[in-house]
């Protein structure tokens, strides 16, 4: 792969909140997605982090009773029934490991991201979970702290990148036609200083 071939993944590799609930993805996806990060970096090298594959009809009805969605969106309360995710991957860390994760679960989320857009799947990376609900669940040992949920799935919505507003608004919106823009800082805004040749 060369770098523009990378730069058009990550470009792509988008927050996907609207799928097609009737195409599950599938238990081979979902471990493959996993096995990629098993070649992340790990702080210390201590690979605390292990994950919950989550395909099955009624475990991903469950699970998505514990997610919030879009936040920014204030009149849309999530995916309706037909566009629910196909999959899930829930990134726990194990404390008998190791009692806090650094960075590592969003090197991996990233990861999976990637490898799922490369795949033709979209992904949204969620940090707003019912954790006492999915532990109860999912009968979850202490153990593992639930870090993030990963929905997976064909995309069933069109993202676009946009220019920053004039007014810095980062917020992102949804037209008329149900297209979802996300607004992006310009490159000259996110260098602070520069000392290159």
């Amino acid at each position: 792969m060369n770098y523009r071939d990378f730069d058009h993944l990550v470009a792509q590799a988008r927050s996907i909140r609207r799928f097609k609930a009737d195409i599950p993805v599938s238990t081979e996806v979902l471990r493959d997605l996993i096995d990629l990060t098993r070649f992340t970096p790990s702080s210390r090298n201590l690979q605390p982090l292990k994950y919950i594959p989550v395909n099955e009809p009624d475990a991903r009805e469950g699970l998505f009773t514990c997610l919030s969605w879009a936040g920014a969106l204030k009149d849309w309360s999530g995916p309706s029934e037909t566009e629910r995710p196909g999959g899930y991957i829930v990134i726990l860390g194990d404390t008998t490991i190791r009692s806090s994760f650094s960075c590592d679960h969003g090197i991996t989320a990233q990861t999976i991201q990637l490898g799922a857009r490369a795949r033709g799947l979209g992904c949204c990376i969620i940090a707003s979970v019912n954790r006492d609900r999915f532990r109860e669940l999912f009968d979850l040992d202490e153990q593992y702290e639930i870090l993030l949920v990963l929905a997976l799935g064909i995309p069933a919505e069109e993202v676009r990148i946009e220019p920053l507003h004039d007014d810095g608004n980062i917020d992102y919106w949804r037209d008329d036609e149900g297209i979802h823009h996300v607004p992006k800082r310009p490159l000259e805004e996110v260098i602070v200083k520069e000392f290159t040749d």
